[in-house]
């Protein structure tokens, strides 16, 4: 062989050598970036996981912590008390009437029995003391004297205060509320001697007449000293204690 020819081999060899090597660092690097995207993929793909273990791991703690502080408020919350009706009210109040000074002065006037009235006020202390002897009274002299009550509370309370106290008496007499522009006028028609002070009682005989009469809390043995006395006797004469 020539020594142009052998020149020409070696460069050939060169060339293809020289090429061969150019071709396996493509690959080389081919397969190097291709590890890199990998290792890339793999990298975020971790982080992504770490993530999202942390995420449920905050939202499961969140989670029990609502559920035990919600628990708590529940378990501080007082449970609601049942309201329970007093045992002296009854559902159905007694009723009680509107009277003026002039429907007063009908139920002054004589019906052949004695009359007891009672004058009072759910705010007048004396009256509601001796309340419960005005009922004992009522209900022992049911069939030989008149008994009524006549309240002389604002007009709003003739479905409240009054008929619950009443209620709360079980008182069974008449009962009445006095409103009228003119209290002077009403008071004089009763008694002369009354001044307009509560509580006030006065006794009639069964001709119209004051055989009894109290301003201020009454003495039980003296009211009923009168009523005896009234109940045999056909006029008696005014007595005040």
């Amino acid at each position: 062989m020539t020594s142009p020819q052998k020149r020409g081999n070696a460069q050939t060899l060169e060339k293809y050598l020289a090429t061969n090597k150019h071709e396996r660092t493509r690959k080389k690097n081919q397969k190097f970036f291709v590890l890199v995207r990998v290792c890339l993929w793999l990298k975020n793909s971790l982080h992504f996981c770490v993530s999202a273990f942390l995420i449920c791991v905050v939202f499961l703690f969140a989670g029990n912590s609502f559920a035990q502080i919600r628990k708590q408020t529940k378990s501080k919350v007082p449970a609601k008390k049942t309201k329970v009706a007093p045992k002296n009210v009854v559902s159905n109040l007694p009723k009680v009437t509107q009277i003026d000074a002039e429907a007063l002065k009908n139920l002054l006037k004589p019906n052949g029995k004695p009359l007891l009235i009672n004058f009072w006020a759910t705010w007048c202390e004396p009256c509601r003391e001796e309340f419960p002897d005005l009922v004992k009274i009522g209900a022992d002299y049911k069939d030989k004297i008149d008994l009524i009550t006549i309240s002389l509370d604002e007009l709003s309370e003739i479905n409240g205060d009054v008929p619950k106290f009443l209620a709360e008496m079980k008182a069974e007499m008449p009962s009445y509320l006095l409103k009228t522009p003119s209290e002077e006028a009403a008071i004089a028609s009763v008694s002369k001697d009354w001044q307009g002070g509560l509580p006030f009682t006065i006794l009639f005989n069964e001709k119209g007449e004051s055989v009894y009469l109290k301003q201020g809390k009454f003495n039980t043995a003296f009211l009923l000293a009168a009523i005896e006395k009234t109940l045999t006797e056909t006029q008696g004469k005014v007595t005040q204690r």
